[in-house]
């Protein structure tokens, strides 16, 4: 399958688009749901932590599939800071995304800059944790 993006509206009610968006491409697929919880994550750190979150602000998710791999992007606005993957304290709310990301995924890793980064991740069928 070739790859497939789509932009998505800065908020809240886009992080469920881009669920549906990513189940839809991958129906049938043993990797559609760990793929709808990376995105879902990557979603809402787009909007949350970068300026696709602000007015007007979007983000983009691209899906390339093959029979037993999946490549998924998230592609924001930017922001001064870096996204970084750490365990969060016990008590906290927030901190687990990429943390949950680097768990589910055989690969993932951010580029760019406070202009725009790609956050992704790479599943392989028959690798799923515990989680999924």
């Amino acid at each position: 399958m070739p790859p497939f993006s789509r932009y998505f509206l800065g908020s809240a009610p886009s992080v469920t688009e881009a669920r549906r968006f990513v189940t839809t491409l991958l129906l049938g697929s043993p990797l559609a749901k760990t793929a709808e919880l990376i995105v879902s994550e990557l979603a809402t750190n787009a909007i949350h932590h970068t300026a696709s979150g602000r007015f007007g602000g979007r983000f983009v998710v691209t899906v390339q599939a093959q029979p037993k791999r999946v490549w998924l992007a998230v592609v924001d606005e930017g922001s001064p800071s870096t996204p970084k993957c750490f365990r969060p304290y016990p008590e906290g709310e927030g901190g687990r995304g990429l943390l949950l990301v680097s768990e589910l995924s055989a690969d993932w890793g951010i580029w760019g800059d406070e202009n725009g980064r790609t956050v992704w991740a790479s599943l392989i069928a028959g690798q799923e944790t515990s989680w999924t």
